[in-house]
């Protein structure tokens, strides 16, 4: 993030609210490596955030008015709201994220009161890169700053988290916070979803001749729309009827047994989280090895888990997979939420445009757009940029 960016949106300040704001923050999307739906679930993940970000410039009000206004807004970009009145359900369309966090960050009893906020975004929205995670933690550390509150980057991801879960609506689990904003350029993050415990993973993709893509389907999709909800639903019911405080409690060796005693629809639910958690392990090992070659296997393992056990794919996400990997890629998988959304494919550098064309040549087949390509490279979380 750039100081072009920063600059940029001051002047979008300027010219919306009038005057200069108290600072700028940014707080990147992100693509998780591998550990898909296994944070609400107490698992483990291993995000690691990209260059794209959500940039806010804010200065405090004194009257209690939150004054929202989004650069990718269109007809809807102003939102003018009363502190006071903030409450799940009396906030529509977009706003509903910044307008969270602040209703999340009073409800811990928190003394936060207005701002003037100006948004702007490249984070692809509805592509599975957690744009609304990262529209949350901007707004999150710049209201953590404007007010002094002094909250460690775990917090700070919980009252996103909260946001989501309680003013957008959407039960997501906390990764895609914590990897906005503790994510460290250079490294992937290891996450334990319970304790909240990261360790900074060394993922040098250039340094060994590698490059991720992320392919985005431009399928999008809404995971308030109830189907990411039932799979939470199937999970916690499964670990309730398996005695355990959450499906990480279970590991590889008592799987059988326990698929034995689970109704046939949880069978295949419970099967993914407990070996995703799992792929979570080797992928880190590979990295801690200084291998990261060795994850495009465990992507593709991890893409048939996510279609076959867990049914979160969809036909386009599908058919990126099979194409880069009969393309050369050493790995794809779906990332993110899933039913649409972006598949991530780990190439050698120099296969990178000879992947991406037969992706777009297997779609164009099928009468479908081709997917946007960007590059995915670890970098930043959250942080102030002016």
């Amino acid at each position: 993030m750039t100081a072009d960016a920063a600059g940029a949106v001051r002047e979008g300040f300027r010219r919306v609210h009038g005057g200069s704001p108290e600072g700028v923050w940014a707080a990147p999307g992100r693509v998780n490596l591998i550990g898909e739906h296994t944070d609400y679930n107490d698992g483990f993940a291993l995000p690691m955030a990209l260059p794209q970000a959500v940039v806010v410039a804010a200065r405090r009000r004194g009257d209690g008015l939150l004054r929202l206004h989004s650069a990718q807004g269109g007809a809807a970009a102003t939102a003018v709201l009363r502190v006071e009145d903030l409450a799940p359900g009396a906030t529509e369309g977009w706003a509903r994220y910044p307008a969270g966090v602040v209703w999340a960050l009073r409800e811990r009893g928190l003394a936060v009161g207005g701002a003037d906020v100006y948004l702007d975004s490249t984070v692809p929205a509805g592509a599975g890169l957690s744009s609304s995670a990262a529209l949350e933690c901007a707004v999150a550390v710049a209201y953590d700053e404007l007010y002094g509150l002094g909250m460690a980057r775990p917090e700070l991801a919980r009252a996103a988290q909260h946001a989501e879960n309680a003013y957008a609506g959407v039960p997501c689990g906390v990764m895609d916070q914590m990897a906005s904003v503790c994510c460290a350029g250079g490294h992937a993050l290891h996450l334990d979803s319970r304790s909240l415990e990261v360790r900074q993973v060394p993922f040098d993709l250039a340094g060994h001749g590698l490059r991720l893509l992320v392919l985005d389907t431009r399928v999008k999709h809404d995971l308030a729309d109830g189907a990411y909800a039932a799979l939470r639903a199937g999970c916690e019911r499964a670990a309730r009827l398996l005695g355990l405080p959450a499906l990480r409690d279970l590991d590889g060796a008592g799987l059988p047994a326990a698929l034995t005693r689970l109704p046939g629809e949880l069978v295949p639910l419970v099967r993914h989280v407990v070996t995703e958690n799992a792929r979570v392990g080797r992928a880190v090992a590979e990295l801690a090895a200084g291998r990261p070659e060795a994850l495009g296997p465990l992507l593709t393992e991890g893409h048939a888990s996510l279609r076959d056990d867990y049914g979160a794919s969809c036909a386009e996400t599908d058919l990126a997979v099979a194409a880069a990997v009969a393309a050369g890629a050493l790995g794809a998988r779906m990332t993110g939420g899933g039913f649409g959304g972006s598949v991530i494919a780990l190439v050698r550098a120099g296969e990178a445009a000879d992947v991406a064309a037969a992706v777009a040549e297997a779609f164009a087949a099928a009468g479908r757009a081709a997917p946007a390509v960007l590059e995915a490279v670890p970098s930043p979380g959250a942080r102030r940029i002016g």
